[in-house]
Formats: structure tokens, C-alpha cells, sequence
């Protein structure tokens, strides 16, 4: 293994979190918290994300000729399975250790990870709900969402429907230009302000809430928007009979092996220290 691989910051050291960020993750069902890693840590492991994301993605297309999905980002998950330099930052204690305090649990688990990599000229992701895939037993998941470059208003950064979160489900929309005409609609009679962090700096991070409603903007830039997000879980959760069917794919592509009942474990989804 290369220099520039064995010599790579530590990332266990703890975050003094804001209580009132905590309280308004409570409230809203995000947050945004800035400097979570430094600028060197950020540089450090950036090459080897974006790296590991080109290995493995599987985006063949050009832009023009994808779907609204397609279009939005490239999408590469868990690819701390591939890469024990990427692992290290996916199962950062720093960052697991947010995750627990804003989700009020002594320990969390990881689900999987996302790059979620914008082109320039990438389109927007429709505003969505992310627990509509997952099969578990509880709303007690949380996604970290840290770019690796700074990101400006034009690059495709988040929006978030605050206080979405309370009411669960609002449709059985997956991401598409329908979930996005539904949402919009939804959107219109005040019941949930949105909030958009704007600029972000590599290194900040926003945490959003499973039911949270939040979509990203095009990148009407000429800079490659490159964000790697970790989706956690409490670490009791166990395994939800599926509702429909994109959680029957999430049940068999993340959780095989699992049965109704069975306490999301294994060494896919270990404990991360809090």
C-alpha cells in the first residue's frame, strides 16, 4: 500500500456538537454541521472516494441519454466493502458518534454508504422520501451528506422540507419527475418551510432524518459536485416486513441474509463506537 494511503489522518476524535444543532435536528429533521472535517482530513481521503467511485461505478451513458435518475448523479454504494482506506472514513467514530447524538441512542449501526457524484450539467434529484426503501421496524435513521469539495449554490446542493419528517410517509412516490410534481404540489400550502444550507464547505456535512423530504439541485456548474454520504441506523433496528416493492429489492440487496424480525447485524452493518 502506497505512502499516501498507510498515512492518513485519524478520524476518531469527537466533534463538540451544538446543543442547539441537536435540538434542531429534533425539530426540523436536519442539520447542518459545519467543519466536521478539517480541510487536510477532507484532502486526505477525497482522491481515494473519488477513486474508488470511478473503479466501481457502473455509468456508462452519456448525460443526454439517461433518465431524470440517471441524470441526477452517479451513484456508487457501499464502497467501504472495496476499500479498506474508504472504510475508514465511511466508519469514522466521529461521525457515528453525530449520527447517535442526534438520533438520541447510545450506539449506531451503518446501513450503507453513497458517492453521490453530480456532473457538471447533472440534473436535479426529485424531492423524495428516503425510509420509502428501507425495511425496518423504526424511524430511527439518519444520513450523513458530506461534500469532498466545496460546494457552491449552482453545484446541486440540498433542500430540506422542515418538520416533513413527523409525518412519515406523505406518498408512495420513489425519485422520479412524479415524485417531484407531487412533492412540488405538496409543498405549496406552507405546511413545511424549506430550508437550503446554500454553500457548504468540504468538510461540512448535513444529517437528515429517514422521512425527511429533501431533493438537490441541477449543477449548473463546469465543477464535478462530489459528495460521499453514510446512512446510519439505531443500532437495536431490526427487520420490517416490506411494503412495497422497493423495500423488497433494498430487503434483498442490503439485508440478505436477514429474516423478518432479525436485528440488522452482521459484518455489513456493524456497531460504530459512540
Amino acid at each position: 500500500m502506497s505512502s499516501t494511503r498507510t498515512h492518513l489522518p485519524d478520524l476518531s476524535s469527537r466533534h463538540d456538537l451544538d446543543d442547539a444543532l441537536v435540538a434542531g435536528y429534533r425539530r426540523d429533521g436536519h442539520t447542518l454541521v459545519q467543519g466536521l472535517a478539517s480541510p487536510p482530513e477532507v484532502t486526505a481521503y477525497r482522491q481515494i472516494i473519488g477513486d474508488a467511485t470511478r473503479r466501481h461505478g457502473a455509468q456508462t451513458l452519456p448525460l443526454e441519454q439517461r433518465d431524470t435518475y440517471g441524470k441526477a448523479f452517479v451513484q456508487v454504494a457501499n464502497l467501504w466493502r472495496h476499500d479498506e482506506v474508504v472504510a475508514r472514513f465511511v466508519l469514522a467514530d466521529r461521525f457515528a458518534a453525530v449520527a447517535a447524538r442526534l438520533l438520541g441512542v447510545d450506539q449506531v449501526r451503518i446501513y450503507h454508504d453513497q458517492a453521490l457524484y453530480k456532473e457538471p450539467g447533472g440534473g436535479p434529484t426529485p424531492w423524495h422520501q428516503d425510509c420509502l426503501y428501507w425495511p425496518f421496524d423504526t424511524d430511527l435513521t439518519i444520513t450523513m451528506w458530506m461534500p469532498l469539495v466545496d460546494v457552491a449554490a449552482d453545484m446541486g446542493g440540498l433542500s430540506f422540507a422542515s418538520g416533513s419528517w413527523r409525518e412519515r410517509a406523505l406518498g408512495e412516490h420513489v425519485i422520479s419527475d412524479e415524485s417531484d410534481e407531487f412533492f412540488e404540489q405538496l409543498l405549496t400550502d406552507g405546511r413545511f418551510p424549506v430550508y437550503e444550507p446554500g454553500r457548504m464547505a468540504a468538510g461540512d456535512a448535513t444529517f437528515h432524518a429517514g422521512w425527511t423530504l429533501h431533493r438537490a439541485r441541477p449543477n449548473n456548474s463546469e465543477i464535478l459536485r462530489e459528495v460521499m454520504t453514510v446512512i446510519y441506523v439505531a443500532a437495536d433496528v431490526r427487520v420490517a416486513d416490506p411494503t412495497n416493492r422497493e423495500q423488497e429489492v433494498d430487503l434483498a440487496k442490503w439485508l440478505h441474509g436477514h429474516a423478518i424480525g432479525d436485528l440488522v447485524a452482521g459484518d455489513e452493518h456493524p456497531a460504530l463506537p459512540a
